[in-house]
């Protein structure tokens, strides 16, 4: 049924439809950014179509197209019909600075995925307005889920901040709740039977992996020392 929304967007937009695909039901479209918010308006808007159910909005980075001067991000969203049983992919390639329109106009479960594709990926949505991170601080730098994202990258320490009315935790300990980045774990490690990681545990020979565990050998073994189903038992007449 979903092929027919896709024809339905082609009646419409005709050429505007860059690009199509069809894999086991799952129908897509490619357009491009300045047709985002009114392709989305359509899909809502057209009874054919009636578009009513938000599905998600997120981002794909593919940062080896730039260097043929490709947009850098794809924006995949996902919407379905929750009256004709019919779903599609709509999907847009942005560059690197470029501010699609927000899709908070169309739909308001838009709202928390453009902040997190903010957050995440470093898109900004014009026309969106609480363009905050949503996952982390205001001071984290960088947008972690770029795939040119240093991986062993130490954010920056921020003060335990005070909020009228908002009763919080406290603040982590010196040792607690920092990157990797600034502990050194062999050292941490040393002389304790019990580390916080339990991976990290296995990695350094403090913990064995759980098929390895005393609890499974004990278990083995008293499955070794059970007869088979099919064996008699000495009762047996």
């Amino acid at each position: 049924m979903s092929a027919k929304v896709v024809a339905r967007l082609e009646s419409q937009f005709g050429d505007r439809i860059l690009a199509k695909s069809a894999f086991r039901g799952d129908e897509e479209v490619t357009i491009a950014p300045k047709d985002w918010v009114e392709v989305a308006t359509f899909l809502r808007d057209d009874p054919a179509c009636a578009m009513d159910h938000f599905g998600d909005l997120t981002a794909v980075d593919w940062p080896l197209r730039e260097r043929e001067g490709q947009p850098r991000f794809d924006l995949v969203l996902y919407v379905r019909s929750t009256e004709k049983r019919h779903r599609i992919r709509v999907k847009t390639k942005v560059r690197d600075g470029e501010q699609p329109k927000t899709l908070t106009t169309v739909w308001a479960g838009a709202n928390w995925a453009e902040r997190e594709i903010w957050d995440m990926f470093g898109i900004r949505f014009d026309g969106h307005k609480d363009m905050r991170r949503i996952l982390l601080y205001e001071e984290f730098e960088g947008h972690p889920l770029r795939k040119d994202y240093p991986i062993d990258r130490a954010q920056p320490l921020v003060e335990y901040r005070d909020v009228e009315n908002v009763t919080k935790l406290p603040p982590f300990g010196i040792e607690e709740g920092q990157p990797f980045t600034r502990i050194d774990w062999e050292e941490r490690l040393a002389g304790h039977a019990e580390p916080v990681s339990p991976s990290i545990a296995v990695q350094t020979g403090v913990r064995r992996t759980l098929s390895d565990s005393e609890i499974a050998e004990a278990a083995a073994a008293r499955v070794a020392q059970e007869p088979a189903a099919d064996e008699p038992s000495e009762n047996a007449s």
